[in-house]
C-alpha cells in the first residue's frame, strides 16, 4: 500500500499533539486530524504532574511551560486581590499547594521532600501549574517546528484497517496510512468504528466547570466545600466555578451550557440564592462515567488518553494519563514503523500503561464516594482531612497526585529500574535531561567502563552512549534510559557479576539488534 502516512492520528488536543511530536521526532511521517478549526478554549485541567513535567523537560520545552505558569499564578493572583477588594475576610495566599484528593487540600508545609520518590525531577519539579489550552498551544508550535502535518476542520467519519495498513476516510477525502492512532477523546470515533470494549461503570453525578462572570460571588466561599445538596468550588482563578450533584447524570451531554443552567447548579449546591451569572465564557459538563478498553491495540489502530479510559476529572489525571500514554507509545511506534522493533516491543504499550490506568479509574471513584453529600461519606471525609493534617498521610497522597514513583515492572535488579530517570547532574556541567532532547536513547557510562560502551556498540541513531561522572550520585555506575524516560537498566560501583548481562538483556529487549557490521 502506497501511505500518504506512516501515522494517522485522529484528534488534536495534547495527548495527539505530544504523539505526533514524539513520533516526528523520531523522523516518521504523520498526519493529524483535528475537527476543531482552532485551540480548544474550553475550561478543563489546570495542572500538570511530575511526569507529564519531565516529558516536557526532556524535549527542551520547559521554559514554555514555565512561561505558562507565570500567566497561571498572576490571574490566581487577581482572583486573591478580587476577593480581597470585595471585603472577604481571611483571604491569603494559602500554603504551597500539594494537590488536592476530592477536594480536600493538601498543605505543601506537611510534604516530605525528602523522601525518595520525590528525588530526580530536577527544574521539572518547579512547574505544575499549567492550564491545558496552554499545553496545547505549546504542543502546536513544537509540532510545526518538526513539521508535522496538522490539519484542522477536518473529521475522521472511518477507516478501513487490514493487515498491511489503514485506508482512513474524513470529512475532507481518503489517506493511507501505516498506522491509524486514535487520541480523539472520551467519545472516540476511532474507538467505536474499531469495536473496542469498553468496559466500566455507569455515571451517576452531574458535573459542571466554567468560567463566568456573574454577580453575588462575595457570599462564595473560595475553594472547595461541601453541602448537603453536593459540592461546589470557587477560584482559584476570577470567575471560575465547579458544581457537581449526586441525583444522576445530565440528560443531554452534547447541549450547550447556559448561563441559567449554571446559576440553577451553582445556587442549588451552594445554596447562595442572589447569584446571578450574566456571561458565560468557557463551560463544560462531566460526569463520573468510568471505563477503560482492556487492550490499547487492534492490528493497526491505537489508542490513547481518553480514547482509552474515560473517567471523572477529580485530582486532575486525565490530562496527565494520556501525555503518558504517548510518550509510552511514541518512540515505540517509530521504532516499528522504521523496522527497528525488536519483538513484542509494541505489545509492552498496553502492558505498561494499562495498569496506570486502571490505578486512576479506582483513584477517582474513590474520590467521587468520598464527597457525596450524606452521612457516611461525610464522617469518613473527616477522617481523610484529619489524616491530611499529618506529614505522612500529605506526603502519601501528593505522591499519587503528582506521580512520584511511579514505575513499570521491567525486568532488572536495581531499584532504579522502571522508574522515571533522576535528572543527574553530570561531571561535565549537563544534565541528563539535556541528552534527550532528540528522541533517543541514552547509555551513561559514569564509571569509565569500556565494557558498557563496547555493548553498546551497533545502535546507531537509536542509543546516544556518553562517558561522564556524576558527583553527587558516586556509587552508580551506569544507566539505561529508554527514549520516554523510564529508566530500563542500572548498575551500581562496583557493579555486580550480573550487570553486563543484564544490560545486553536490556538493550536488545528494547533496542533490538545491533547492526551487525558496526558491532
Amino acid at each position: 500500500m502506497n501511505h500518504d502516512a506512516d501515522v494517522v492520528v485522529a484528534g488534536g488536543g495534547p495527548v495527539g499533539l505530544m504523539l505526533a511530536c514524539e513520533l516526528a521526532l523520531a523522523k516518521v511521517s504523520v498526519i493529524v486530524l483535528e475537527r476543531l478549526a482552532d485551540v480548544d478554549t474550553t475550561i478543563k485541567a489546570g495542572a500538570i504532574n511530575s511526569p507529564t513535567a519531565e516529558a516536557f523537560y526532556r524535549r527542551g520545552m520547559l521554559p514554555g511551560l514555565a512561561e505558562a505558569q507565570r500567566d497561571a499564578f498572576e490571574r490566581f493572583s487577581s482572583f486573591l486581590r478580587q476577593r480581597q477588594a470585595a471585603g472577604a475576610t481571611g483571604v491569603k495566599q494559602p500554603p504551597k499547594f500539594a494537590g488536592h484528593f476530592a477536594g480536600i487540600m493538601l498543605r505543601g508545609d506537611l510534604l516530605d521532600e525528602s523522601d525518595p520518590d520525590f528525588d530526580g525531577p530536577g527544574p521539572a519539579s518547579e512547574v505544575g501549574l499549567v492550564p491545558q489550552e496552554a499545553l496545547e498551544r505549546l504542543l502546536g508550535t513544537r509540532a510545526a517546528e518538526l513539521g508535522v502535518d496538522l490539519r484542522r476542520g477536518v473529521t475522521l467519519t472511518g477507516f478501513d484497517a487490514g493487515e498491511d495498513g489503514v485506508h482512513v476516510h474524513t470529512s475532507a477525502g481518503s489517506l493511507r496510512a501505516g498506522w491509524l492512532a486514535g487520541c480523539d477523546g472520551g467519545r472516540s470515533t476511532v474507538r467505536r468504528l474499531a469495536g473496542f470494549p469498553f468496559p466500566g461503570t455507569a455515571p451517576g453525578i452531574t458535573g459542571h466547570q466554567a468560567l463566568v462572570e456573574m454577580t453575588g460571588a462575595d457570599a462564595l466561599g473560595a475553594g472547595w466545600h461541601w453541602t448537603k445538596a453536593g459540592t461546589y468550588a470557587h477560584g482559584p482563578l476570577p470567575g471560575r466555578i465547579l458544581t457537581v450533584e449526586f441525583d444522576g447524570p445530565p440528560a443531554d451531554r452534547e447541549a450547550p451550557v447556559t448561563a441559567e443552567e449554571l446559576e440553577t447548579s451553582l445556587r442549588k449546591v451552594s445554596g447562595v440564592t442572589d447569584i446571578r451569572i450574566h456571561k458565560v465564557l468557557s463551560a463544560t459538563r462531566f460526569t463520573d462515567n468510568a471505563r477503560q478498553v482492556p487492550d490499547y491495540r487492534a492490528g493497526r489502530v491505537l489508542l490513547a488518553g481518553d480514547a482509552a479510559h474515560v473517567h471523572s476529572p477529580f485530582g486532575g489525571q486525565g490530562l496527565n494519563l494520556g501525555i503518558g500514554d504517548a510518550m509510552n507509545l511514541g518512540w515505540k511506534l517509530a521504532a516499528t514503523v522504521r523496522g527497528r522493533a525488536p519483538e513484542g516491543l509494541l505489545d509492552t504499550y498496553t502492558a505498561e500503561r494499562h495498569p496506570l490506568g486502571a490505578w486512576v479509574l479506582e483513584w477517582t471513584r474513590a474520590q467521587v464516594a468520598l464527597m457525596r453529600p450524606e452521612s457516611h461519606a461525610r464522617a469518613l471525609r473527616e477522617v481523610i482531612a484529619e489524616l491530611t493534617g499529618t506529614v505522612d498521610a500529605t506526603t502519601f497522597f501528593a505522591k499519587k497526585i503528582s506521580g512520584a514513583g511511579q514505575r513499570y515492572d521491567l525486568p532488572g535488579s536495581h531499584p532504579l529500574t522502571g522508574r522515571s530517570a533522576p535528572d543527574l547532574v553530570l561531571s561535565d556541567g549537563t544534565r541528563l535531561a539535556g541528552h534527550l532532547h532528540g528522541g533517543q536513547g541514552l547509555l551513561l557510562d559514569l564509571a569509565g567502563d569500556g565494557e558498557v560502551r563496547k555493548r553498546a556498540t551497533g545502535y546507531g541513531d537509536r542509543l546516544r552512549v556518553l562517558t561522564a561522572g556524576c558527583p553527587e550520585r558516586p556509587g552508580l555506575a551506569g544507566l539505561l534510559v529508554r527514549p520516554d524516560g523510564a529508566t530500563a537498566w542500572a548498575a551500581d560501583s562496583p557493579g555486580g557479576p550480573d550487570a553486563p548481562d543484564e544490560l545486553d538483556a536490556a538493550l536488545r529487549r528494547w533496542f533490538g539488534t545491533p547492526d551487525a557490521a558496526a558491532a
